[in-house]
């Protein structure tokens, strides 16, 4: 039966559930990011790139038809990310890993907040943009010349290098969506935090985990399609409900 909760404080019954999890899966979205003023894929378009649309720059066939502009739109959105620091969600999360006895963290945001907040063995459903690897063999560069064309070349290969992010019409990791689902089958809990619930294949975790009437707790300000089968429902950012939810769990 789902449940909308007021947003703080955490009631009883959510906090109980959590304390009784052996094994808890989050999965987190675009709202977790937003709240450390990373704009959402679509959201940054603006200035230069405002005239594009993300699918003129996010596919493989934009990259062949214009390394140039899908590098330099990727390095605009990189600095953005380096300017930005994990928000209080990111840094709960990383606590509320030490308090429960098993924690799967799933993201499908790219900008790598979670590990830099402290968390450890990230899965990454859509890569990360900070990795930058060989267009040919997606092979990570370490390193590469900044002088002469862009995108810069592969040491190894010559070809041109990329973002490490999946892009429209590319298949996501292989390993990354096995672990994934994995933990929506196996878990005893499940958190999805922050994300619309509309890009698959990640939209269908929280379902696999009430398919086995495991319960999920969805934390987002606005509703989504997973908002009316949730276990429990907590309105409100999660750079506020996180926080409070390892709070509850430590009184």
């Amino acid at each position: 039966m789902n449940q909308q909760m007021s947003s703080l404080p955490i009631p009883s019954q959510v906090i109980e559930t959590l304390r009784s999890a052996g094994h808890v899966a989050v999965l987190t979205g675009a709202g977790v990011s937003a709240e450390s003023n990373i704009p959402t894929f679509r959201d940054a378009q603006t200035g230069l790139w405002a005239k594009y649309s993300p699918e003129e720059l996010a596919t493989p066939q934009a990259f062949r038809r214009n390394p140039q502009l899908v590098w330099d739109w990727y390095a605009w959105r990189r600095e953005l990310v380096s300017r930005a620091d994990p928000n209080p969600g990111h840094f709960a999360l990383v606590e509320l890993a030490g308090l429960v006895p098993k924690l799967t963290l799933i993201t499908q945001n790219v900008d790598g907040l979670h590990q830099r907040a402290g968390s450890d063995d990230v899965i990454e459903l859509h890569g990360s943009i900070t990795r930058i690897v060989c267009s040919s063999d997606r092979r990570v560069a370490e390193t590469w010349s900044e002088a002469g064309e862009t995108p810069p070349r592969c040491p190894d290969c010559d070809s041109y290098l990329r973002p490490d992010v999946v892009w429209f019409g590319e298949a996501l990791p292989t390993q990354a969506l096995h672990r994934a689902f994995q933990a929506a089958e196996t878990c005893d809990l499940f958190l999805s935090v922050g994300t619309s619930a509309l890009v698959h294949p990640a939209a269908s975790l929280p379902f696999t985990a009430l398919e086995r009437r495991t319960p999920t707790i969805e934390i987002n300000p606005d509703e989504t399609p997973l908002t009316p089968h949730a276990t429990f429902v907590l309105p409100g950012p999660s750079g506020q409900i996180l926080p409070a939810l390892v709070a509850g769990l430590k009184n």
